[in-house]
């Protein structure tokens, strides 16, 4: 983002939203819901909305926190960085949030993560993974999922040992933080088990005819075992049918970009023998016992069931912030951001949360499998080594 976006913001701003404090009050605690509604971020983003509006609502049935409501304010960021900069400043300026939750990726989550350190709120971001971002935007800034060193680290142990796959094909999209730093680690965490990769090729997101990059893969005078495609949601599905229809039906891995409808809906057939990583398998009859309940929750709820895991992500991220101030006792800045930095075991829908020295929590991974058309769990599983941030 630009610096004088940052620059703007006033130091009475700043001042006001420290001085909010401890003031005893019944009104609403407004945390920020910044999403992207709308957009090639919206398969992921209005699923964790709706977990962190199904969050607010059970903690206001049971009192709210600190005896006050929750009330989300949330905008559409329209996966659009200068539309989030604007969004991030209204919810400071004008609504006066304490704290804000948001975004399932991480150049959403570098647009505004600055603006809030500025003000000195805090903000934790629901399913940006890039494990960078703490030191990038500083003490504000927070992790609900793992980071995608630890993602990519599964990904490469389960094409190592449960595929026994020996080389890969490895294509990633430059075009976005998430899609780079993912192939990054996918690449680290694999030749330090001792895997090859036979060819790294690029792509930019949007693009719809991938022939290209087909033709240098058929090309290899060395197969690779599996393919590694590192993609955004709007992406994946339309790449894997030109691969198949190319005749390549190599097992494709991914991160939890592909834990999204689209994934089937676009790829359709060709989604098979795909395995991606991910937060929790959402599934109501084989998931654990917190996402049963998490599903029978948000079905209640919305009449259907949750779409993937950033669903239960973004209900998580409530509930955290929710047990950051009643902790901190108060919605003081600078008290939340000390409670939430001493998390310990906090239990939530996808693994247990803890800041222990660091601001992204170490969590285990699920992996996921397409067969027939039908995700299954194909392991579940925390990395023997894991690339350096």
């Amino acid at each position: 983002m630009k610096k004088s976006v940052v620059a703007g913001l006033s130091v009475v701003l700043a001042a006001a939203l420290t001085a909010r404090g401890d003031a005893q009050s019944t009104e609403a605690i407004k945390i920020g819901n910044a999403y992207n509604l709308t957009g090639a971020l919206a398969s992921l983003d209005v699923p964790a909305s709706n977990g962190a509006k199904l969050a607010a609502k059970e903690i206001n049935a049971k009192g709210g926190v600190l005896g006050r409501p929750i009330k989300l304010v949330e905008y559409d960021g329209k996966s659009d960085p200068a539309t989030i900069t604007t969004v991030a400043t209204q919810m400071l300026e004008s609504d006066k949030v304490v704290a804000i939750g948001g975004f399932t990726d991480s150049d959403s989550a570098l647009a505004l993560g600055p603006i809030a350190q500025k003000a000195g709120i805090p903000f934790v971001t629901a399913g940006a993974t890039s494990p960078q971002l703490p030191t990038q935007i500083g003490d504000s800034m927070f992790l609900a999922p793992f980071g995608d060193n630890v993602q990519a680290a599964v990904a490469a142990e389960f094409a190592l040992k449960n595929l026994k796959v020996k080389n890969v094909y490895l294509l990633g999209d430059k075009s976005a933080e998430y899609t780079v730093l993912l192939a990054k680690y996918f690449k680290d965490a694999f030749a330090k088990g001792g895997g090859k990769v036979v060819l790294e090729d690029t792509y930019k997101s949007g693009d719809k005819n991938f022939s290209a990059q087909i033709a240098k893969l058929k090309a290899l005078s060395t197969k690779p075992d599996a393919l590694f495609i590192s993609a955004l949601p709007d992406d994946i599905g339309t790449l894997l049918k030109q691969m198949r229809q190319a005749g390549v039906n190599s097992p494709v891995l991914g991160g939890d970009g592909y834990d999204t409808p689209l994934l089937l809906t676009v790829g359709g057939s060709a989604a098979n023998n795909v395995y991606f990583t991910t937060h929790a398998l959402m599934d109501e009859k084989i998931g654990s016992s917190d996402v049963k309940r998490f599903i029978a929750a948000y079905k209640k709820e919305y009449g259907k069931l949750p779409d993937n895991a950033f669903a239960a992500l973004g209900y998580d991220t409530v509930y955290l912030l929710a047990d950051a101030i009643r902790r901190a006792g108060s919605t003081d800045p600078v008290k939340l951001k000390a409670a939430l930095n001493s998390t310990k075991n906090l239990k939530s829908v996808t693994g247990t949360i803890s800041y222990a020295g660091s601001r992204v929590p170490q969590k285990g991974v699920t992996v996921i499998g397409v067969r027939g058309g039908k995700l299954t769990l194909a392991a579940s599983f925390a990395p023997s080594y894991v690339p350096k941030p």
